[in-house]
């Protein structure tokens, strides 16, 4: 309106009536037409700036660290075999699987529970993008590499390596190859004999490939499996074959061919064994050959926070046909290996979400001007991201190191000393990078300021994905009590393995002429023997000091694990940089919290905080 006036344009005239008499033309503007168009604001025209988008450059090539890495782990002959592969797919995930991912986010799967004419069919309805994702999975080897065992040993750290670069970009197809995963490493380690379920779980054509659901969690919740599980496993009169009854709560990638799932089995009087000795496993085929679900209604998909790519629904078993895979009443047990395995991906999903928001924010930050320069020439932002870089390449290499123990367990060739290291460190693996996943994804978005907030962007899935991750397969508190379990069950010999490895490094680090990698030998080796010496003396605040310890396990061995990596040929300067911000850090704050009286506090003493004021518990605080 101002432009008008002071452009000596007419304003239109404001009729008294509601409508203007027809023998009255508008006005004509005073200028030229011409003119008018070079304003930047007539007509539809927003402005002449628009702002670069950050690029996603190949997923391999564009991350020196972790290949940096993979040439410390694998013999050359290996990564060459390897290396191709990785590069290709690397492409591959940042230009069609990125754009297949962001369909899934588009087109989120719907429950159609009845046809037009009122039959039940408990449809689930899936786009044709994670359809397409199914079979990308297939070709790409991602669950096939583990078992073919081209590369020996090193199988599952190739595998690894790609399913890490394929996350971020699968739309969360990444879940059912998890569980896809774990039902077949549970399958070969207890030797089951379902081969026509093997074949198909590690099949690479797509028109075979069978992903895998994982039907634990009842409405008790997941964790307290030996109380929650209330589902009964009726005997057929064919041996081996049973009907399940029960309602499963919370069951991921309902759309999978075939599911793993607890249940209690019934004898001749209707009755089953209490606690962890009642549940046993079985094999559930979802549908039968005819297409038809197999005794299971769809009662409904869950609303999550994130995930939404994800069909995750709650089924009612009602005389579902299944198979007994594991011994009787030996159904916890036998999740053991699916459970590291699936770990093992929470853990890859935990690091690849937040090395692809870093790896955003990177490119971004050379592209957005603020205050007459590029972003990434301020020293704040450059801190900022530098910090982000230090804790990804610790969890990179956290990650890394798992599934070279996983690697080697799978073909019998794990030391006694990363058997115990591995038990320990997988649950504290997963609290760790999970935790950071999400602290991380969440500074990632402020990188963009408002357009990390956009959901076109793609960035805030990332963040709402993100948040599943300290949650599935066990919270940070449950993962802490695991390793307490793991000190406990070893007699302390998980401990003393982490501290042995530790001090190995350290005195190799010793030697060294490079001062930063001279200082971590010694804070590694006081870091170790700090957490040594409380989890030995003071068994009786390890419950309370359970994830602090974890925390200080997790920094400890990460530290462990960057110094072992700047003292090989393969070490960039930026290594050795890393690990100096590493070594700021405080190592062990289980340490330091205890010399600060930290867990003196009993139950009580926590109770008479958190409620006060809640009236409806003062009798259960007194009690």
């Amino acid at each position: 309106m101002y432009l008008r006036g002071a452009l000596g344009i007419p304003y239109p005239v404001r009729w008294k009536s509601s409508a203007p008499p027809a023998t009255t033309p508008w006005p004509k503007p005073a200028l030229a037409a011409r003119s008018i168009e070079r304003l930047p604001y007539a007509k539809a025209r927003t402005g002449i700036f628009v702002q670069e988008e950050p690029d996603w450059p190949n997923a391999y090539t564009s991350n020196p660290f972790v290949r940096r890495n993979l040439a410390r782990l694998c013999p050359p002959p290996v990564l060459e075999s390897i290396e191709p592969d990785l590069e290709g797919f690397g492409q591959r995930v940042s230009t069609d699987i990125w754009s297949l991912g962001r369909e899934c986010e588009d087109n989120p799967p719907y429950l159609k529970q009845t046809n037009a004419w009122g039959r039940r069919v408990d449809e689930i309805v899936t786009c044709p993008a994670w359809r397409a994702q199914k079979a990308i999975a297939a070709q790409e080897g991602l669950v096939a590499i583990a078992y073919e065992r081209n590369q020996a040993e090193y199988s599952r750290i190739y595998q690894a390596v790609k399913l890490f670069m394929y996350g971020p970009a699968s739309g969360l197809y990444c879940c059912p190859l998890a569980m896809t995963d774990g039902a077949a490493q549970t399958l070969q380690a207890h030797q089951v004999d379902l081969p026509e379920a093997w074949a198909h779980l590690t099949s690479r054509d797509p028109a075979q490939f069978w992903t895998s659901g994982q039907w634990m969690t009842e409405k008790r919740g997941g964790s307290d499996v030996a109380h929650g599980t209330e589902t009964l496993a009726v005997p057929t009169d064919q041996p081996g074959l049973f009907h399940l009854h029960g309602y499963k709560w919370f069951s991921s990638a309902t759309d999978a061919d075939m599911t793993l799932a607890l249940a209690r089995i019934v004898d001749g009087q209707g009755q089953s064994v209490a606690g962890n000795k009642g549940i046993s496993m079985f094999f559930v085929k979802v549908r039968d050959a005819q297409g038809r679900l197999n005794g299971i209604e769809v009662c409904k998909l869950k609303n999550k926070l994130g995930t939404r790519q994800l069909p995750t629904a709650e089924l009612l078993l009602d005389g579902t046909v299944a198979e007994l895979v594991s011994s009787p009443g030996r159904g916890i047990p036998s999740i053991a290996s699916m459970l590291t395995i699936t770990r093992l991906h929470n853990i890859l999903n935990s690091v690849s979400y937040p090395r692809r928001m870093i790896t955003l924010a990177r490119d971004y930050a050379m592209k957005r001007t603020a205050f007459g320069q590029p972003i990434a020439q301020k020293v704040l932002h450059a801190q900022t991201l530098a910090r982000m870089e230090v804790e990804i390449r610790g969890c990179e290499c956290l990650m890394l190191d798992i599934a070279r123990m996983i690697g080697l367990d799978d073909v019998h060739h794990i030391s006694d000393q990363d058997s115990l290291i591995l038990r320990i460190m997988t649950p504290v693996a997963k609290l760790y990078t999970a935790k950071q996943s999400v602290a991380l994804n969440s500074e990632g978005l402020e990188c963009f300021g408002g357009q990390g907030y956009i959901e076109d962007t793609g960035l805030p899935g990332m963040l709402r994905d993100s948040q599943v991750l300290p949650i599935w397969e066990g919270t940070s508190n449950v993962m802490s009590l695991d390793v307490i379990r793991a000190l406990i069950k070893t007699n302390g010999e998980a401990l003393q393995a982490f501290e042995a490895r530790v001090s190995a490094v350290a005195g190799l680090a010793s030697k060294s002429n490079l001062g930063t990698i001279q200082e971590s030998a010694e804070a590694i080796r006081k870091s170790a023997r700090a957490i040594l010496h409380f989890a030995t003396e003071r068994p009786d605040q390890l419950e309370k000091a359970s994830r602090d310890l974890s925390v200080s396990l997790a920094h400890t061995y990460i530290a462990t694990l960057l110094t072992e990596h700047a003292l090989s040929e393969f070490a960039s300067e930026s290594d050795v940089v890393t690990l100096r911000h590493w070594l700021q850090r405080d190592l062990s704050p289980v340490s330091t919290k205890f010399s600060q009286g930290v867990y003196e506090d009993d139950v009580k003493s926590y109770q008479s905080l958190v409620f006060d004021g809640y009236n409806p518990n003062e009798l259960f605080l007194k009690a």
